[in-house]
């Protein structure tokens, strides 16, 4: 298959045009969703839609307990679904949390997810990957800006850009704990990294990414096209964003803890290859080779 994004090939950076659009139709028609025609516009211009309060509050507490029993578990736990601060033991991520954990399960199949993702995706979908990122007060470390397209085509093999996420808020997020910062436009190019990925590189990466990384001039670039956009809002809102959309978030040094679960739907008609590192796969609780659908 062609590579249309290569990337941690060659010795110097470069910004790629995005070549797959943003909205996924037939013959030219949005699909119809419980998205409007004005967010569906919003999403295309800026690779990213805020939805406050999609959740109720009940609905929250619920998940909020959920969180607070897996945190628990994985506090002792060795399974390589838990991921840890690069600087301490703290939990930083639980991976696979759509296979393993029945709420969330059940959340992946939530029809006001699904439902907006096949309308923008244009068709079916799978669950690519799920994780809790539990940036807790005091100790919650930062995610440097990236693609998260750049790594799983590279290491996962997702050919084209044709996947989105949600990142569903499960405490208030604020401007100042450590809330995901996004730079609207940016998903309309891609940036080319250098540095080539070394083997089992996900073992290192998911505490502190080092390859896959954009250069400062790139996100410079970026920057002052679009500015840099940071959504806040009420535990159970939604940010839902386009998968090529350049991303990152602060440490969390305040109080108030900071927990999101994302859920990484693909579409069925982008099924991954083998990784366009030429390495092996990453394991199937990072990235999910079985594309079964998401249940009605």
């Amino acid at each position: 298959m062609e590579d249309l994004y290569p990337s941690r090939i060659n010795s110097e950076p470069t910004v790629i045009e995005r070549k797959d659009p943003i909205l996924h139709s037939d013959a030219g028609q949005l699909s119809p969703g419980p998205l409007t025609i004005e967010q569906l516009k919003s999403f295309d211009s800026n690779g990213f839609l805020f939805l406050p309060n999609l959740f109720s509050d009940q609905e929250v507490k619920n998940m909020q307990s959920e969180l607070d029993g897996l945190w628990e578990e994985a506090s002792s736990s060795t399974r390589p679904e838990v991921i840890r601060e690069p600087q301490s033991d703290k939990v930083r991520s639980i991976f696979a949390v759509h296979r393993d954990d029945p709420m969330f399960s059940a959340l992946a199949r939530d029809s006001r997810l699904q439902s907006a993702v096949e309308q923008i995706l244009g068709s079916e979908v799978y669950v690519h990957q799920s994780r809790i990122n539990y940036k807790q007060g005091f100790n919650g470390k930062e995610f440097y800006w990236h693609s998260d397209f750049e790594t799983w085509h590279v290491e996962d093999g997702m050919p084209r850009m044709r996947a989105v996420s949600f990142s569903i808020l499960l405490d208030d997020n604020y401007e100042y704990n450590g809330p995901l910062m996004l730079i609207p436009g940016s998903h309309k190019y891609f940036v080319s990294c250098v540095g080539r990925t070394p083997e089992n590189h996900y073992k290192d990466s998911l505490r502190k990414q080092e390859y896959g990384v954009p250069d400062h001039e790139s996100l410079t670039w970026l920057a002052k096209q679009g500015g840099i956009s940071v959504p806040t809002g009420p535990a159970g809102s939604v940010l839902m964003f386009e998968c090529n959309t350049m991303h990152g978030s602060n440490s969390n040094i305040t109080p108030f803890s900071r927990r999101n679960v994302f859920m990484v739907y693909n579409s069925v008609s982008n099924a991954l290859v083998k990784p366009f590192s030429g390495q092996a796969p990453r394991p199937e609780h990072i990235a999910t080779r079985q594309s079964s659908l998401v249940n009605k």
